[in-house]
């Protein structure tokens, strides 16, 4: 298949297309309360839904408040959905989720992996975003606890993977494994979007060197530009403490003409800089990649200046299968919103999760090294795939280095919502 990790790719995808033939993740679901149980923080959601006899436990992470709330609360409502319907099932592999708040911050997010221990959790869903990420995936490689995260993209946090000189300065953790892309290959993958689309003809880059997140895609996104013959006339950053005016970065990339702004950024900058760039009458086309996704949600954000946004998703919500209108109905129902890609994606680390234990035949009182050493003989197989919401139809698979290969899809804001850019 064509995918991020290939050398080709078709950044076309059909509507018709997208999760075509997903069968069996019906079953409604319910969020459940806080829990107290056994030493675990009272912060977190804990739940087994329906389930009966002996469920593996698993642990989730990620910023259920503060300014990074919307990415979190998607993952831990996703996640539940996930749980929820595999348990009303009955079948062997039955759940329980208790999900920690980090606010985006690493020693919150190590805290919050210490207490989930206590609890007794046997597998990490988590966490969310990439700096607690990383501090996290170090704490479960020496424990040998396997970690999929569902939207922590840096390459720091499966480790093994070269800089741009070839040099690799964090070791392959081998028990963690990422849904989302990897912060290069949204990168390469966007430049190789807007290059065979012919989006722009002059390229400006906004990004936060503070961040690991966007440094990493604005590096490899730099580097296959160049390959690609794009013209980048503007490069300028900002850092999480000057996130508030961008009218040198706007003014030095419409001085340098550029047709196209390149925003490898969250979306709280990304309003900021529409509501500016609008403001002072500059409106080129503009490209982001996962970070994007939450833009229509920010407080006070006038979402007409979002019109024509473009980005690169593995999930769509507005896609007409039934998998996705299903899973888009039952998270409305509990968290009275649209779902993100984060949602889904964490919809998919579940249900992969449920589809490698059944395949391990690993049993739910088993200790959670042991559930790690199986969960990575199949994940890294020959003859494990996976089809999910966020796959695009086709079967996803993993490699030793822990990065997932799966098809992305270009999409656009219109009237609103997300739309596939080939509507």
């Amino acid at each position: 298949m064509s995918s991020l990790n290939g050398t080709s790719f078709n950044p076309v995808v059909s509507r018709r297309s997208i999760i075509a033939g997903i069968a069996g993740l019906g079953a409604a679901g319910v969020l459940a309360g806080c829990s107290n149980d056994e030493g675990a923080s009272s912060a977190g959601s804990s739940s087994t839904g329906s389930a009966t006899g002996a469920a593996f436990k698993i642990g989730g992470i990620g910023p259920t408040t503060g300014a990074a709330a919307i990415y979190g609360n998607a993952v831990k409502n996703g996640a539940q959905i996930a749980v929820d319907e595999i348990n009303a099932a009955g079948g062997d592999i039955q759940f329980e989720l208790n999900f920690q708040d980090d606010e985006n911050d690493a020693e919150r997010s190590v805290n919050a992996y210490n207490n989930l221990k206590d609890w007794g959790m046997q597998i990490l869903m988590g966490t969310v975003t990439t700096t607690p990420c990383v501090a996290v995936s170090s704490e479960t490689n020496a424990d040998n606890m396997f970690q999929i995260t569902p939207s922590g993209s840096s390459t720091d946090v499966i480790g093994g993977q070269p800089d741009a000189d070839g040099n690799i300065s964090t070791p392959r953790k081998e028990n963690v494994f990422q849904m989302c892309f990897t912060d290069p290959n949204q990168g390469a993958a966007s430049a190789q979007y807007i290059s065979e689309q012919a989006l722009g003809t002059k390229i400006a880059i906004i990004y936060n060197n503070s961040d690991t997140y966007s440094t990493g895609i604005y590096n490899s996104f730099k580097a296959e530009a160049e390959a690609d013959g794009l013209e980048i006339v503007s490069e300028t950053t900002f850092t999480d403490d000057s996130a508030t005016d961008f009218s040198v970065q706007l003014n030095d990339a419409k001085n340098a003409g550029a047709d196209l702004v390149f925003l490898p950024i969250y979306y709280t900058p990304i309003s900021l800089i529409l509501t500016q760039a609008n403001q002072m009458g500059y409106a080129p086309k503009w490209f982001g990649v996962d970070g994007m996704d939450g833009l229509l949600t920010v407080e006070g954000f006038d979402t007409a200046l979002a019109e024509g946004c473009m980005l690169l998703t593995p999930f769509v919500a507005t896609a007409e299968d039934e998998a996705t209108k299903d899973f888009v109905a039952k998270f409305e129902e509990i968290a009275d919103e649209t779902p993100n890609q984060f949602a889904a994606d964490a919809y998919d680390c579940v249900y992969a999760l449920k589809d490698a234990l059944e395949q391990a035949g690993v049993a739910a009182d088993a200790d959670y090294s042991d559930i790690c050493d199986a969960l990575v003989e199949v994940f890294t197989s020959g003859d494990f795939s996976f089809t999910g919401l966020t796959t695009a139809g086709e079967a996803a698979t993993w490699s030793e280095t822990g990065e997932i290969s799966k098809q992305p899809m270009g999409m656009v804001i219109q009237d609103g919502v997300y739309m596939p850019l080939d509507a």
